[in-house]
């Protein structure tokens, strides 16, 4: 298998080679779920390709908690074929899909009555472990304890004495979301998929009742493409209705938006050695470790304004302060928050109006011929998700095709990773970095790191941290550019990197150092330049805009004050 690179000439490359024949399978979106259908529908031997309108896992698939979990809470809705499901996706992740990008994580559940509250979600945790290890893949996370008072204040110091009686002690596991979705699509291209972000559906193609193909655009350089193709699977998440009609017929179920929003705050914020989660009047809260960082979210609210960038109001990021503070001996203040962003999940339409009851289960369906419909579900069984709409979309294919085989295809970087982990001394010593340098790498890019490396061998000065946002490398900014898609500055500071979120400044005092790396690899010239870093200081400032109005009507407003931004 070829490593993919996905640099600009691969990606003129793609578009070209999408035109010149008629596909088995396109699929329309770019996150989770779009990138796992086309890893699933190439490794059957099917002919794909996937367009993104914008870029990889940029809407809901990377502004998640970033948590592979079973969904504890949805054993308490008694829905125990979604967390059994669920496990067995978060063990097969662990285990051997992904094991340099989804990782361990301890939460700490504390207990505020005596007695009946430790039997009742001790009884609810150990149900949970024990569906994990029934899944057979569930062996490798160590299983919940019960906890004192004392013996909880000792391992989370930062929780007030009269904030629990006690408490219980689990793991899920977490991955950085828009990493792991970069890796699923150059996985999928490694199989020979051909995949263009920044190319938009913007109408179907029909041959009577049928829809043979779309006619996509360029967003980079405005040329149009029409792309036949025998199924495509629509995988748009919050924008599915948008993406349906289309089409011009209504579709068979509806998508609402369920808005989420995170805070992020350095590590020694919180004094803790385990993530925290929380009992809200609506739902959960976690504080969730990140690297020097905590991530506390989430919120559940209806979301019906822009889906492209979704605002965090003043009033969204009070409420967060608010209930992570009634347990926090020293309670966090807006000066702590380096980082803020919002997301929006796409829950089917159901009878209730609270969208944290609606269901996380998910749909697929057929409504005209040539076209399949995902929709619904959540990040973790995104694999279950794009294996049922590859079923759907090869009952039209007039051939035989073979099974799902995505339950044994290891992503990108996993193979060859535990030995190099096992190897990261004398790796670190032949690269001229510290360890810890290459432990980085190796949990961000896996066996991968190697290209990294290479990078830095022939330009040493890309082994520098780059300016203002150390915990990376120079060599990750050029990488992101050259092999993982990134086409304009804001790709690489909120979603190839974590800039944006981990750094008081938002990513504003790196900017032009990571626009000039990527500068000669995409080719821009010093105009370009100076207009990536404008848009992106214009989109921090409608961010922290947004994030001091009232309510989600006047944040949204500001938000849209700065525009995407369009190639000179």
């Amino acid at each position: 298998m070829r490593t993919a690179t996905l640099g600009p000439a691969e990606r003129a490359a793609a578009l070209a080679a999408m035109t010149e024949r008629e596909l088995d399978i396109l699929v329309v979106g770019g996150g989770v779920v779009g990138a796992g259908i086309a890893l699933d529908a190439v490794t059957r031997g099917l002919s794909t390709a996937l367009v993104e309108a914008r870029d990889w896992a940029s809407g809901t698939s990377s502004r998640s908690s970033k948590l592979v979990h079973g969904g504890l809470r949805y054993l308490e809705m008694l829905d125990f074929a979604l967390v059994r499901e669920a496990l067995k996706e978060r063990g097969l992740l662990l285990e051997r899909l992904a094991p340099h990008l989804v990782k361990p994580v301890p939460f700490l559940y504390p207990l505020q009555h005596k007695g009946w509250e430790r039997l009742y979600a001790g009884s609810g945790v150990a149900l949970y472990d024990a569906m994990s290890v029934s899944s057979g893949h569930g062996r490798g996370l160590p299983v919940h304890r019960h906890l004192s008072r004392r013996r909880a204040l000792s391992v989370a110091p930062c929780l007030k004495k009269d904030a629990l009686v006690g408490a219980l002690q689990y793991y899920d596991a977490q991955m950085d979301d828009a990493r792991f979705v970069a890796t699923l699509i150059r996985t999928a291209a490694s199989y020979g998929a051909e995949v263009a972000n920044r190319a938009r559906v913007t109408g179907f193609l029909r041959e009577g009742e049928r829809v043979v193909g779309a006619r996509v655009q360029d967003v980079e350089t405005g040329g149009a493409y029409d792309i036949r193709a025998r199924q495509i699977v629509n995988a748009t998440g919050v924008w599915t209705d948008d993406t349906q009609a289309l089409i011009g017929e209504r579709g068979q179920f509806h998508v609402r938006a369920s808005k989420g929003i995170h805070l992020v705050v350095p590590k020694d914020r919180v004094h803790s050695t385990t993530g925290l989660i929380l009992r809200t009047e609506k739902s959960v809260l976690f504080v969730i470790p990140w690297g020097r960082h905590w991530i506390i979210g989430t919120t559940d609210t209806d979301w019906d304004l822009d889906k492209a960038h979704p605002a965090a109001s003043s009033a969204d990021i009070d409420y967060l302060l608010e209930h992570v503070n009634s347990v926090l001996h020293t309670p966090l203040t807006r000066d702590d928050v380096e980082g803020v962003y919002a997301g929006l999940r796409p829950l089917l339409a159901g009878e209730s109006d609270a969208t944290s009851k609606l269901s996380r289960e998910h749909t697929v369906a057929h409504p005209v011929p040539g076209l399949v419909v995902v929709a619904g579900g959540k990040y973790t069984t995104y694999r279950v998700m794009a294996k049922d709409a590859v079923d759907e979309a090869v009952h039209g294919l007039d051939k035989r095709v073979a099974a799902c085989v995505t339950e044994v295809t290891p992503l990108l970087g996993a193979e060859g990773y535990r030995a190099r982990w096992n190897a990261r001394a004398g790796i670190a010593a032949r690269a001229g970095l510290h360890v810890a340098r290459i432990e980085h790498l190796l949990n961000r890019y896996g066996s991968l790191t190697e290209e990294i490396l290479d990078l830095v061998a022939a330009d040493p000065a890309l082994g520098k941290p780059l300016p203002a946002a150390e915990d990376y490398l120079k060599a990750e900014i050029v990488y992101s550019a050259s092999h993982e898609g990134a086409r304009h500055l804001d790709d690489v500071l909120t979603r190839r990197t974590r800039i944006s979120i981990e750094t008081f400044d938002r990513g504003t005092r790196s900017a032009r150092a990571c626009a000039e790396l990527m500068a000669p690899v995409l080719g821009w010239d010093a105009g370009q330049v100076d207009k990536e870093v404008e848009h992106y200081e214009k989109r921090v400032e409608a961010e922290r805009e947004s994030q001091r109005q009232p309510d989600d009507l006047t944040a949204d407003a500001a938000r849209l004050g700065a525009p995407d931004i369009v190639p000179i």
